[in-house]
């Protein structure tokens, strides 16, 4: 048996189960005006109270344990806005009576103020996906640093009630931005899948970490089963593969390169750069920063980073590898690692993997392959021959939040070679991965990372695999497919769109510029490409002001501001696109 909640819908003080006061209190008020508040509020919860017991039926007391369970949590309900969520037992004493769990007798107050929580959030999913809403409330940094309307982001030396707990709860989602709204195109990561949403809320209640199966035996499992699935997706055997979840993709690129180092020079774990060669590693030159980033960390420097020439198209030119690479020999350095991307940020590009695999072997060298956007593509029968080669690369990173839609953050880094993780990273902690556990310790991943540690990453994504199956992901990444050449197509027949490149896209990216009227009578050159260069950034800053859509922009070479548009919402609709070049337009047009 069970009882219900009425939870009002339609409240401007956003009620729900407990009535939260929108008009925040400041910490040190006079005892005379708390005792104000606390019978303001006590005579608002009696009236609501009592409309719920009006408008619950007879479910609200359907058995006397119910009746009981109710007056347990009218109680709960009267002292919400008098309770602290975490203070210590002598402040608690001298203010209020109940506190949330794990204090004593905190279990019906915990339980209201958790089901305002979800109130809030519920109501917040609703807007997101609402076409009408803003995506985002804009202010500046400095006004958010001074306060609005009572959101106040300074920190107190005294607790604050729950009421106002949820007001900045509240907030804090009113003035961030609907990642999850239909026109976000803002980033390769976007959408808001359910779910996956409540994977992560499970993920958070269980908070534990990842580095041991003893505290995280569930989790661990699922680890193996996700990435075992992954290796047999990129054409790998499971005896021969190995990886980890890492945080970010910026990260996974990290490890790829790392351990490319380790299989070279082994004795890099010991003695540090100054036993090695002058070591570089090669990069296409539309591959993302992270890879300079870690050579930056990893002491091998950016000067040892060579940026391997691509064609108009964002690929790497296997001629220009070559070339490279034989050069470096030639000036005494020593090449040991080429990153592929599969799936470039900006154009989004698919480098000629078999053609970079064969120079890789001919040379000896690690061959990494960047498909944190693109990995995902390989889940669609239609289009996964773009990524034809990757089963040949000896590391793959790939983001699961991106292309596949799993809430933040959700990324993989996957090796062809079983224990070289471990051996890279291992530390033999020995008050955490004891060898004599009444478990197999194989399943303790935590010395394969650089973290100690990790939070989990996979229930979301393990959970929406369950939701929606290989085929499910296949579908959603088929349509974004379409979107993309649907948009291409509508682009191509307007006199004011200009597309960085004319044939189809590849991916779902796709680049454009808008040329407002006073431009086209302009010749193309220098003064052109000077206007054309601020015209993105002034419709991107009115579109964000106005909270209408997002989308980035960027220059890319001897190419000014450019729109990129990525299609990895599964909100998104073509009436959505067809909204986004209006509003472009009707934004440009006087620009």
């Amino acid at each position: 048996m069970y009882y219900s909640y009425y939870l009002p819908e339609n409240d401007s003080s956003r009620n729900s189960c407990c009535r939260y006061n929108r008009t925040p209190r400041a910490p040190g008020e006079t005892d005379t005006k708390k005792m104000q508040m606390q019978t303001e509020t006590q005579r608002r919860q009696d009236v609501d109270m009592e409309q719920m017991r009006k408008k619950s039926g007879p479910t609200f007391r359907s058995t006397e344990k119910n009746v009981t369970e109710d007056v347990q949590t009218e109680k709960a309900m009267t002292n919400l806005s008098n309770a602290y969520a975490s203070v210590t037992d002598l402040a608690v004493s001298l203010f209020f009576s109940l506190d949330l769990l794990p204090s004593k007798d905190g279990k019906d107050l915990t339980k209201c103020f958790l089901l305002q929580v979800v109130d809030i959030l519920l109501h917040y999913i609703k807007k997101s996906f609402d076409v009408k809403s803003k995506i985002l409330d804009f202010h500046h940094p400095h006004q958010l640093l001074e306060g609005l309307d009572g959101f106040n982001l300074e920190l107190s030396d005294h607790p604050e009630p729950l009421e106002q707990l949820l007001v900045d709860c509240t907030d804090t989602l009113k003035y961030g931005v609907k990642t999850g709204h239909p026109r976000y195109f803002n980033q390769l990561s976007s959408g808001l899948d359910v779910v996956g949403l409540a994977g992560e809320w499970l993920t958070a209640t269980a908070n534990t970490n990842m580095f041991t199966y003893e505290i995280a035996p569930v989790f661990t499992v699922m680890e193996m089963i996700l990435l075992k699935k992954m290796y047999e997706i990129i054409g790998w055997q499971e005896t021969e593969a190995d990886g980890i979840f890492a945080p970010g993709g910026s990260m996974a690129n990290l490890y790829g390169i790392l351990v490319a180092r380790y299989k070279q020079y082994p004795e890099i774990k010991r003695q540090g750069m100054t036993a090695l060669p002058c070591i570089v590693l090669l990069v296409s030159e539309q591959g993302h920063y992270s890879v300079k980033k870690a050579a930056a960390i990893l002491g091998i420097g950016t000067d040892n980073v060579i940026e391997v020439k691509c064609d108009e198209r964002g690929k790497m030119i296997p001629a220009e590898l070559e070339k490279n690479i034989l050069q470096a020999k030639t000036k005494g350095q020593t090449p040991f690692c080429v990153t592929a991307a599969a799936g470039t940020t900006v154009f989004g590009a698919f480098g000629p993997l078999h053609d970079i695999a064969d120079i890789c072997e001919t040379h000896g060298l690690w061959m990494h392959v960047d498909a944190a956007w693109g990995g995902g593509l390989l889940l669609s029968r239609n289009h996964s021959h773009k990524l034809s080669g990757i089963e040949r690369a000896n590391s793959v990173s790939w983001n699961p939040h991106k292309l596949m839609g799993v809430p933040l953050q959700c990324s993989a880094i996957l090796i062809r070679e079983k224990g070289l993780l471990e051996a890279c990273n291992q530390m033999r902690a020995g008050y955490l991965f004891q060898p004599d556990k009444l478990y197999n310790v194989d399943f303790d991943t935590g010395d394969k990372t650089i973290q100690c540690g990790r939070h989990v990453d996979v229930f979301k994504l393990w959970l929406m695999w369950k939701a929606k199956g290989t085929h499910g992901f296949e579908a959603q990444i088929n349509r974004y497919m379409e979107l993309a050449k649907y948009f291409y197509k509508v682009l191509k027949k307007k006199d004011n769109f200009k597309l960085v490149f004319d044939a189809e896209p590849e991916f779902t990216n796709v680049c454009f510029w808008y040329f407002p009227p006073r431009l086209k009578h302009i010749p193309k050159g220098f003064e052109r490409d000077q206007e054309l260069q601020k015209i993105a950034p002034k419709i991107k800053s009115q579109m964000v002001e106005a909270g209408t859509a997002m989308i980035n922009y960027q220059p890319c070479g001897d190419k000014v501001n450019f729109f990129r548009m990525v299609f990895s919402n599964p909100a998104t609709r073509r009436a959505d696109v067809d909204y986004l070049i209006d509003e472009i337009e009707r934004l440009g047009k006087d620009l």
